[in-house]
C-alpha cells in the first residue's frame, strides 16, 4: 500500500480542561466546557475579524491517538461498526480533528470559546469562519445517524479505546 504524506504548519495550541479521553464530549455539540485556541505570536494577526463571528470550525492533529487504526469501527454513538470516513471517530488515517465550537472572545493571540471537545494540548492546524449561508445544509442526510436521536452528540461521552496507552511527546 503506497502512503503519501503531508507538511503542515501548525498555528498554535488548543487549551481545554480535557486532559484524558474518558468522559470526553465526542461532538462540540454536546459540550458547554470552555477552550483557549493559543496562537503562536506570528498567526495573531490572523484573528483580525474573527470576534465578528458567532462560530468557527478547528482543524487541529489528535495527536495522542493510536498509531493503529482501522478502516471499519465501532463508532461511540453506535453499536454497528462502520468504515471510518463514515463516522466521525478520532482514530483515523490522517489523525485530523474538526469542530465547530461557539466564539466566546478574541484577545490578543487567543480565540476563547465554548464547545470543547479534544484534548488539553491539541496542536492547531487552521481556524475557518463557519458561514450560516454555505456551511449549513439543512436537507443533508447523516446515513446511519438518520434513525438516530436527534441530541445523540449531546448525550455521549467517549472512553479510551482509541487512545494511546502509552505516554507520548506533545508536538511543539
Amino acid at each position: 500500500m503506497k502512503t503519501e504524506t503531508v507538511e503542515l504548519t501548525l498555528i498554535g495550541t488548543i487549551r481545554t480542561p480535557h486532559t484524558t479521553a474518558d468522559n470526553i464530549p465526542v461532538q462540540p455539540v454536546g459540550s458547554e466546557d470552555e477552550g483557549v485556541v493559543e496562537l503562536y505570536p506570528e498567526f495573531a494577526e490572523g484573528l483580525k475579524d474573527v470576534d465578528g463571528f458567532s462560530h468557527v470550525m478547528l482543524l487541529f492533529h489528535l495527536h495522542k491517538m493510536k498509531p493503529d487504526y482501522k478502516l471499519t469501527i465501532t463508532p461511540f454513538m453506535d453499536k454497528k461498526e462502520h468504515g471510518v470516513f463514515a463516522t466521525r471517530s478520532p482514530a483515523r488515517p490522517a489523525a485530523i480533528g474538526l469542530s465547530t465550537v461557539k466564539v466566546k472572545k478574541v484577545e490578543g493571540s487567543k480565540l476563547y470559546f465554548e464547545g470543547a471537545d479534544m484534548l488539553d494540548g491539541s496542536p492547531l492546524i487552521d481556524i475557518k469562519p463557519f458561514f450560516r449561508n454555505v456551511d449549513n445544509r439543512p436537507n443533508a442526510i447523516s446515513g446511519w445517524l438518520e434513525d438516530k436521536e436527534a441530541d445523540i452528540a449531546s448525550k455521549h461521552r467517549s472512553d479510551d479505546r482509541f487512545m494511546e496507552r502509552k505516554a507520548i511527546h506533545q508536538m511543539p
